[in-house]
């Protein structure tokens, strides 16, 4: 017996938002969820770690105090009351959402992993089920590299890191991209001993090099950072954990220890796990499903969004992608509506078009101290896509808010010098996520140039003035020195 649904969504955690949408309009839905309601966002991702690294930014700001002037000490760290707080918010959070579930006008779910038997069929436990439309949201997991020693020894990932008890006295952080960033910075600021090891030659490698020069610059008095050093044994020595690494130009093999270790190497797609091979759903050579700017996947009637693709895996961008999806596989009920209301109208009906998904302006951030963020290319990428760019920069000791603050910060202006368009603005610094949403806005109203940055007047002295300072100084980019020039036209 087979049982046959409108939609099927696969996982739970931006997938939700097109579950809702299409019971909302009356469609029968099937959710298939094995693992903890929510995803990775809620679970093991975005809401637990802030929670956690807001207490280790106040920790940081503390402790930068005496910089302008202040003294000031933290006297004792609640490790308990952090994790506490932060296990309190999720479980409150995804009991809510099985509470929703247990309401009979909500999607029906099916509490076990699902794998594909046929292109539109799945097993579920002892039952199948099938729909013409099915969505594949099952995210990602961390890609484990088989370093030899390492199951042996043992070790955290961004998973398990969130069931610890106490902090270690010593951490390896195997990785250095956004995850090792952020575990690095809460771990230091609880007290523990921080090693990061990286393979790529910079930290933060995807972001801008002087973006990430910058960060390293400024987190090497709290971290010890090695870069270019590829794991290649781990043992155990009493109680402690080496890992042996290999520079990756002299050959030359260190030695780093500490009481855990953690693995923060990368993420693998999790649709190696549902037998895609049965179906028409293709994946490239890194595992992440293939979808074309719809989000279609190779198999029609498929769709995928989320981490399970591997594009801009961020949980606001899968919100996005949601949205693209549910538009697109409704859209034959929509276009029908339409024909109805312009039927009794007595009006031509409109056709709705597909909705294309655009990953140029998805932002991105690093909780760190200092945080990064950024939206769009660098220079490097929009000069390799063949633009002829304008890039200005301005440090945040150029406006009078970031010499008040002591901050060493920076902000990156890009901008294809033909039309104005913004093709990228980067940060390094205090509110850096919050300076480049201002950006974000622009980028994604009207021609997208730069024109109303330029056209508004900036309060004085904010901290704003540094991203209107970026633009301003694109006469001169990449070499810009300007002294603490605090004049300006609207100071009071």
């Amino acid at each position: 017996m087979t049982d046959s649904f409108d939609l099927i969504v696969i996982g739970s955690g931006a997938g939700l938002n097109v579950a809702y949408r299409a019971h909302s309009e009356g469609w029968n839905v099937a959710l298939v969820e094995g693992g903890l309601l929510g995803g990775t966002c809620l679970n093991t991702g975005c809401i637990p770690s802030k929670i956690l690294i807001y207490p280790a930014d106040v920790i940081r700001m503390i402790q930068d105090a005496s910089r302008i002037g202040i003294e000031a000490s933290v006297e004792r760290i609640d490790f308990d009351l952090i994790m506490n707080r932060m296990r309190s918010l999720v479980d409150g959070e995804r009991a809510d959402m099985e509470a929703a579930f247990r309401d009979d006008d909500a999607p029906r779910w099916f509490r076990e992993m699902g794998v594909f038997v046929g292109d539109h069929l799945l097993q579920v436990g002892s039952l199948t089920i099938t729909s013409p439309r099915i969505v594949i949201a099952t995210g990602a997991r961390a890609l484990i590299p088989p370093i030899p020693g390492l199951e042996k020894a043992g070790y955290l990932d961004n998973v398990s890191a969130f069931g610890i008890r106490e902090i270690p006295k010593s951490i390896v952080i195997l990785g250095g991209g956004y995850i090792a960033c952020e575990f690095g910075h809460f771990f230091s600021a609880m007290g523990s001993e921080v090693t990061i090891v990286g393979r790529n030659p910079r930290l933060l490698p995807g972001e801008d090099p002087r973006i990430s020069e910058l960060f390293r610059q400024r987190v090497a008095g709290l971290m010890n950072v090695h870069t270019g050093q590829e794991a290649v044994r781990v043992e155990v020595e009493g109680d402690r954990k080496v890992v042996l690494a290999k520079d990756r130009i002299s050959g030359e093999v260190s030695r780093f220890t500490g009481d855990q270790i953690l693995v923060a190497a990368g993420r693998r797609s999790n649709a190696d796990l549902l037998h895609l091979e049965r179906t028409g759903v293709e994946v490239d050579r890194a595992g992440w499903i293939r979808v074309n700017e719809y989000l279609e996947t190779t198999s029609p009637g498929i769709w995928s969004l989320g981490d399970a693709i591997g594009k801009a895996m961020f949980r606001h961008s899968a919100n996005a992608q949601a949205s693209v999806v549910s538009h697109n596989l409704m859209l034959e009920d929509m276009q029908s509506e339409e024909e109805k209301a312009a039927s009794k109208e007595g009006r031509q009906p409109q056709r709705i078009e597909r909705t294309r998904m655009d990953f140029r302006t998805v932002p991105h951030a690093v909780f760190c101290h200092p945080p990064v963020s950024g939206v769009g290319m660098t220079p490097d990428q929009a000069a390799a896509a063949g633009y002829d760019i304008l890039v200005g920069e301005a440090a945040y000791k150029d406006v009078a808010k970031g010499y008040a603050m002591d901050e060493e910060g920076l902000a990156m202006a890009v901008v294809d010098a033909r039309t104005g368009r913004i093709l990228g603005f980067h940060v390094v610094g205090h509110c850096a996520p919050e300076l480049v949403q201002q950006i974000v806005y622009v980028m994604n109203a009207g021609d997208g140039s730069y024109a109303p940055l330029a056209h508004s007047q900036v309060i004085h002295p904010a901290l704003s003035e540094v991203v209107v300072r970026a633009f301003a100084n694109m006469d001169n980019p990449l070499d810009h020195h300007a002294g603490h020039d605090h004049t300006d036209s609207n100071a009071g």
